[in-house]
């Protein structure tokens, strides 16, 4: 078995590509922006894994399983997309066309989340835990679940996916067809259109962190602090009553944050006390919600262990 593996992340606005060594390491690294059509992601993620392989002593030869990370799951004998945020994925069979292009029968598609999960759970802050939860909270919401440093995909390959369960009844319309999904209520865009509904002003998620301090208070200074306090109050409400669902169910070891809305310290304040407030036994109330150790960088590395 090679001792080279490439692994890429293919996300909304950028794709990246990685080659780990023998020791685990990335020994070269490459991103790129994220085409709009299909055509042009099948191109960019072959192009990316060739570039991986280039100087290697037996070139795209040597190198192991390619894993790719994107969001979305497989289905049916032809192994389409589906359940995708990038809608020129959906119905499309991406396993297959990267293999025609790469002339590679062993390319692995996996859901993004899940290898941000099976990551974190080896080589980040899960490592050590036997049952692993990984959210994702950012452009979208998803989750993945590790048991034992694998990746549990349940019987329809949609184990975890914690954005598309309902948190409120009839609540806001979600991009799946239903209404009420998690992903209407604490996504980035969602938490910055609410944001401007509560503040009446329009600003992006960094801005509005800034606001935020870890006790779940308001930062100081900031103007109309009552209704920046109100939208922070329905943020953490929803956040604790949606991951207490979870951990009801799963009853995990450990939580691992991901995403870019990961670095809000609210979430591992008071956003934990939400979730200990909102599960049904207090013998799950520690459950612990940690950040993650591999940043932006752990889906790719999953992409690589898949």
């Amino acid at each position: 078995m090679s001792q080279y593996r490439i692994g890429v992340d293919l996300g909304g606005t950028k794709t990246e590509a990685v080659l780990l060594d023998g020791q685990s390491r990335i020994a070269r690294r490459e991103r790129v922006p994220t085409p709009g059509d299909y055509n042009g992601i099948v191109g960019a993620i072959a192009s990316l894994v060739a570039r991986a392989a280039d100087g290697l002593p037996g070139g795209l030869g040597s190198v192991g399983r390619i894993g790719v990370c994107t969001p979305g799951t497989e289905y049916g004998p032809d192994r389409l997309i589906a359940n995708s945020n990038t809608p020129s994925l959906r119905d499309r069979p991406l396993r297959r066309d990267i293999r025609e292009v790469l002339r590679r029968d062993d390319i692995v598609i996996e859901n993004d989340a899940n290898c941000f999960a099976l990551a974190e759970s080896v080589m980040g802050a899960g490592s050590g835990y036997d049952v692993v939860f990984g959210v994702i909270m950012g452009t979208g919401v998803g989750g993945g679940i590790v048991i034992g440093e694998r990746i549990h995909r349940g019987a329809s390959g949609i184990a975890g996916e914690w954005g598309h369960h309902t948190l409120h009844a009839g609540g806001n319309r979600c991009y799946c067809g239903r209404n009420g999904c998690v992903e209407t209520y604490l996504s980035g865009p969602a938490l910055e259109s609410r944001w401007a509904q509560m503040t009446g002003r329009a600003e992006g998620m960094p801005q509005i962190a800034e606001r935020v301090t870890r006790d779940g208070g308001i930062a100081r200074g900031a103007r109309d602090a009552e209704d920046a306090r109100a939208w922070l109050e329905e943020a953490v409400g929803n956040f604790g009553l949606a991951l207490a669902n979870v951990v009801d169910i799963l009853d995990p070891d450990a939580i691992v944050m991901g995403g870019g809305l990961s670095n809000m310290d609210v979430w591992y304040g008071a956003g934990a006390e939400s979730v200990r407030k909102n599960v049904f036994s207090g013998l799950a109330s520690d459950v612990p919600i940690l950040r993650n150790r591999l940043g932006d960088s752990a889906g790719v590395i999953g992409a690589c262990l898949i």
